[in-house]
């Protein structure tokens, strides 16, 4: 169990702490939705942890086998839907490094695409998962 505090900043900022580190982040509602968008949106946070999560787990399975995934990286692109409000679809896209095995590969993208964050999302998000 982790516990993450949070306080309201006003106009729209919230800074929220990771009790077992002390790390600190700071939220601010984005332009479109009443904000000045000068942070991470709270739906940008959810698109984060998707991505870093999927790097994360395959960071772990090629680990466990001597895997030098180094120089993986990302992006994720959110769309937004209007009624109700909420994330519509995640873009991902995760390049990984040359050199891997057509096994290790087919191995890691299947490990990486079951990452918790992406079973915690409702079935009603697309999500799309490229990698390169």
């Amino acid at each position: 169990m982790v516990r993450i505090d949070a306080t309201y900043d006003g106009e729209l900022r919230c800074t929220a702490t990771h009790v077992p580190s002390g790390r600190t982040l700071v939220t601010d509602a984005p332009v479109d939705n009443h904000g000045k968008g000068e942070s991470f949106s709270p739906t940008d946070l959810l698109a984060t942890s998707m991505l870093t999560c999927i790097m994360s787990i395959i960071a772990i399975h090629a680990e466990l086998r001597g895997l030098d995934v180094s120089g993986m990286h990302g992006s994720v692109e959110k769309h937004m839907s209007a009624k109700p409000r909420r994330i519509g679809k995640l873009e991902v896209e995760i390049t990984l490094p040359d050199g891997l095995s057509s096994e290790n590969r087919a191995l890691l993208i299947s490990k990486g695409c079951e990452c918790p964050v992406h079973k915690s999302v409702s079935e009603d998000m697309e999500v799309e998962i490229n990698f390169i």
